[in-house]
């Protein structure tokens, strides 16, 4: 057996089962191999199921491959150290049921993707069994050799995956996703009620850049510094760069964040920059969105123009759900960075890291160098431009006209219709996107508009034939909403859902319709690490 157990052992009982419209190769990253220290006794003999009840997927038979099971713990405390369909099968169920809901519908939320398996085997190791609160080198805890080892070469590989050189700059990649990384960022180099500004989030911005309303202060960031937000010019969908250096101005923020969630175009980081510097201020951009396209080179380089510069590594990057930071060695108004924000890591906000997550990190930072990587990223660029494309046919207003990046942003009030309404019935259809605010939305829970990502099914091997397609099937759904929406009896989104979910719900069978060409569509993709 591998001592790594679960994951790494059961991944090689299944073979790929397409090669159609597959991007990347699973060769060249595989797990340790090395032996099981333990003397285990073995029991009877079983059939292994982690991956092989996983044949939902690949439609082939289940594997008669049997494994023996240890017997885990000495006399009288003895147990079966079980796989997950003997241990819990209600547990199973659900995975199975959201693998095949993964796999038979169209994943267009912009911040989701698919990682590699490579990246699941090291997710689903030993890894996740040791403590090392601390850095490289000055850990809490002893036994942290091998670990060490990982996280030193998992901050080699973010430098060298974003062409940073060691000297000028350093990475934390302990941070457990994104806005921890943003908070612990803020941690650092503010004081509390310290001044910050970040996009406004009904134009794109994000919960954590400071978020609040007049009645009451919604993220964190808010809670404990004083946030005001810039915005999108409404008239063109793009960022109001004078309005943002007349505010900047008057508010002296110590901190001004470049970034978003559904910003469909690139950032002006020379302005930014020269904003920053006019009022003295620290100039952060947080790229979870984009950090694949930017370390590939789609995407204009933060790097050149930021101190700081936060993201996830889940979306673009393909990555395990985890976080980074990068920081300027060099002193930035008065602050040592580097020991700023690692401190604020740890002990400040965080406790002993996740090394299973910087263990999958590591390995999808290795992928992120390859010229196969290169090339996806202009793929889900050139496919989400076929996709705006088409809508634009269609007769959709688009935010900002179009995309440089992986989202579109659609404004459905045009139409008479919202997002929340939209999403359902897509969601009935098997298409997942995510309803998101427009610029001038007064109601975050029915947002006039709708974003809708490519990486995900770039990943399973979509190319622009099949984002025109997925065009016409949102195409088709809003339709079918708008008809919906004058069928209800009530005219409140509850009563629009009731309505749909009823049995009195008359257009029942054009979603059923649509949704079998969706899943016919995306049932000839294969879906990754699974």
């Amino acid at each position: 057996m591998q001592a790594c157990g679960g994951a790494a052992v059961m991944g090689s009982l299944q073979q790929p089962a397409w090669t159609k419209g597959t991007i990347f190769s699973n060769k060249g990253l595989t797990g340790s191999g090395f032996s099981h220290q333990l003397k285990l006794k073995c029991v009877k003999p079983v059939r292994s199921s982690s991956y092989i009840e996983g044949s939902l997927v690949t439609g082939r038979p289940s594997s008669s491959v049997t494994v023996p099971l240890p017997e885990i713990g000495g006399n009288g405390s003895s147990f079966v150290d079980n796989g997950l369909s003997e241990a819990d099968p209600e547990v199973r169920a659900i995975i199975d049921m959201e693998k095949q809901r993964q796999f038979k519908s169209l994943e267009l939320i912009a911040s989701e993707n698919f990682t590699y398996r490579a990246v699941m085997e090291a997710v689903g190791s030993c890894l996740t069994n040791k403590y090392s609160e601390g850095l490289p080198g000055k850990r809490y805890y002893g036994g942290n050799e091998h670990i060490d080892e990982l996280e030193t070469l998992c901050q080699k590989r973010a430098l060298d995956a974003f062409h940073l050189d060691g000297k000028k700059w350093g990475v934390n990649v302990q941070p457990l996703s994104g806005s921890p990384a943003n908070f612990e960022v803020y941690t650092a180099i503010l004081k509390p009620h310290d001044r910050l500004m970040g996009l406004d989030l009904s134009h794109g911005g994000h919960l954590s850049h400071g978020f609040m309303t007049p009645k009451r202060r919604v993220s964190g960031t808010s809670i404990y510094f004083e946030s005001m937000s810039y915005r999108l010019n409404e008239s063109t969908g793009l960022v109001d760069y004078d309005k943002l250096e007349e505010m900047a101005d008057r508010f002296k923020p110590k901190l001004i964040i470049a970034g978003a969630s559904a910003y469909p175009r690139d950032f002006d980081y020379p302005r930014m920059r020269k904003i920053a510097d006019s009022v003295g201020a620290f100039l952060m951009m947080d790229m979870a969105h984009i950090s694949g396209l930017v370390a590939a080179s789609v995407l204009a380089n933060p790097f050149d123009y930021c101190d700081i510069v936060t993201t996830t590594t889940h979306k673009s990057l393909r990555g395990p759900r985890g976080g980074m930071i990068f920081f300027k060695k060099e002193t930035v108004l008065g602050v040592d960075l580097e020991t700023a924000i690692n401190n604020a890591v740890f002990p400040g906000l965080q406790g002993g890291p996740h090394n299973h997550t910087i263990g999958g990190l590591a390995v999808c930072l290795k992928y992120a160098q390859s010229p196969e990587f290169k090339a996806y990223q202009n793929q889900v660029v050139s496919n989400c431009r076929a996709l705006a494309s088409r809508l634009t046919e269609l007769g959709y207003k688009l935010v900002s006209g179009g995309s440089d990046n992986h989202l579109v942003l659609v404004d459905l009030r045009p139409l008479g219709i919202d997002g929340a309404r939209v999403e359902k019935i897509l969601d009935m259809a098997s298409i997942t996107l995510n309803k998101n605010s427009v610029p001038a939305d007064k109601s975050a829970v029915v947002p006039g508009g709708i974003r809708i990502g490519s990486p995900a099914m770039t990943t399973r091997g979509f190319t622009e034939k099949e984002f025109v397609a997925v065009a016409d099937y949102i195409h088709e759904g809003v339709q079918i909403t708008i008809d919906a929406k004058r069928a209800a009896s009530g005219s409140k989104l509850q009563d629009f859902m009731k309505f749909v979910a009823s049995p009195e719900f008359s257009l029942k069978d054009r979603v059923s319709d649509l949704q079998r060409r969706v899943e016919a569509l995306t049932s000839q993709f294969p879906l990754p690490g699974v």
